[in-house]
């Protein structure tokens, strides 16, 4: 399907609209019915009819049928946060006594719902090196139900081979999660691979305007029905419609956005790379990267030919004792990654740190890596060396 049909177009019924080129947000918690018995039905139908904006919502529908395009999935859910859609995904297919392999430094929400939560009613889970695959098959158990992968996973941007992956799960009756917020559906698609779920922090790159927290998660239709059935439904991390709006709002740019956040996060890894102040930079696209990417590890696979050599956004910079150990940079309290921002085209010296010596996260977002930078991070940088071309 075209990507500009389903960004612009798929889902919104104009006819049934008033022609409006812009859906309306349908605002109301309730639907009503002219009879007993009409309401009724919608009650056991409540999949795919209003009648509690909780579980269905003709403003969230719309955008349940472009991310479920986005990503060639048959259906989709949206939630009120990434977490609560990788949690509610995690929680609808394990139970108490199940194991679960995930990769190894996820997303620290994910982590902590294996580690604190899950463990609280005996779902083990063991962490593997996703970097080779058969390290999922060599954790599996008897009573491995679930792997979850991030491809690239949150801190290092270490890729998974999901073609591999998938083939493992397949082979050994296990479900697969992958968790595509880093990617987006334009440079990666998990279900094209034999993924079974596919999740986002929504709040990233498919809104990417900073003004809305929200989650997806797509994937068969018999997937998704068990999932709202149960745990989204009782859960109840539904999104507003208003957020629902924002986010088709935002999936409008998507292309364009994502574009040149790639041709940006190329730019400043190159630039950090060449920093003699920069140990290291962590990022997939740079030559001689030990898992350069491919079409089964996360290369684009709706713009392909015109994403070649992007790479991906993304890079984390490890402090070396010539960066200064007091000021700002002294202050920070938590290891953080200069990327290009996927929530909004704003810059963020990321959060403050625990002790000197850790991680700085820098982000630019849709803006010119060009931009000159305030203080934080670039105040250390920028003399010794420039981003232009």
């Amino acid at each position: 399907m075209d990507l500009d049909h389903i960004l612009d177009h798929l889902g919104e019924d104009r006819d049934a609209l008033m022609h409006a080129v812009v859906p309306p947000v349908f605002q109301s918690g309730n639907f009503s019915y002219p009879t007993v018995a009409a309401m009724r039905e919608t009650v056991q139908q409540e999949f795919d009819r209003p009648l509690y904006t909780r579980g269905y919502n003709p403003t969230v529908a719309m955008l349940r049928k472009k991310v479920a395009a986005l990503e060639g999935a048959e259906d989709a859910l949206v939630f009120s946060s990434g977490s609560a859609a990788i949690a509610a995904a995690v929680i609808a297919f394990v139970q108490a006594g199940d194991h679960v392999v995930c990769v190894r430094k996820p997303y620290s929400w994910t982590r902590k719902l294996l580690d604190e939560l899950l463990a609280r009613f005996g779902v083990e889970v063991t962490y593997v090196d996703g970097t080779d695959a058969e390290n999922y098959r060599r954790a599996c158990r008897d009573n491995t139900r679930l792997f979850i992968l991030e491809s690239p996973n949150s801190l290092t941007f270490e890729l998974q081979d999901l073609s591999a992956v998938a083939a493992i799960a397949k082979e050994q009756g296990v479900l697969t999660l992958c968790d595509n917020s880093f990617n987006s559906p334009l440079f990666q698609r998990p279900i094209e691979h034999g993924i079974d779920l596919v999740a986002h922090s929504a709040t990233k790159y498919l809104n990417g305007h900073s003004d809305v927290v929200a989650g997806v998660l797509a994937g068969s239709q018999a997937h998704i029905r068990q999932v709202m059935a149960k745990e989204f439904m009782t859960l109840g991390a539904a999104p507003s419609p208003h957020d629902a709006w924002l986010l088709m709002r935002g999936l409008r740019t998507l292309g364009l956005r994502m574009h040149r956040s790639a041709d940006s996060a190329a730019r400043v890894a190159h630039f950090l790379e060449a920093h003699p102040k920069v140990a290291r930079v962590y990022w997939p696209g740079l030559e001689g990267h030990p898992q350069p990417p491919d079409g089964t590890r996360g290369r684009p696979d709706v713009h392909r030919a015109r994403c070649t050599r992007r790479g991906r956004r993304g890079t984390l910079l490890r402090r070396t004792s010539a960066l200064p150990d007091r000021g700002e940079l002294g202050r920070l309290r938590e290891p953080a990654i200069p990327r290009v921002r996927p929530e909004g085209p704003q810059r963020l010296l990321h959060r403050p740190a625990l002790h000197p010596g850790t991680p700085v996260r820098r982000t630019g977002g849709s803006r010119s890596p060009d931009r000159r930078p305030g203080p934080g991070l670039g105040a250390h940088l920028r003399p010794a060396a420039t981003l232009e071309a």
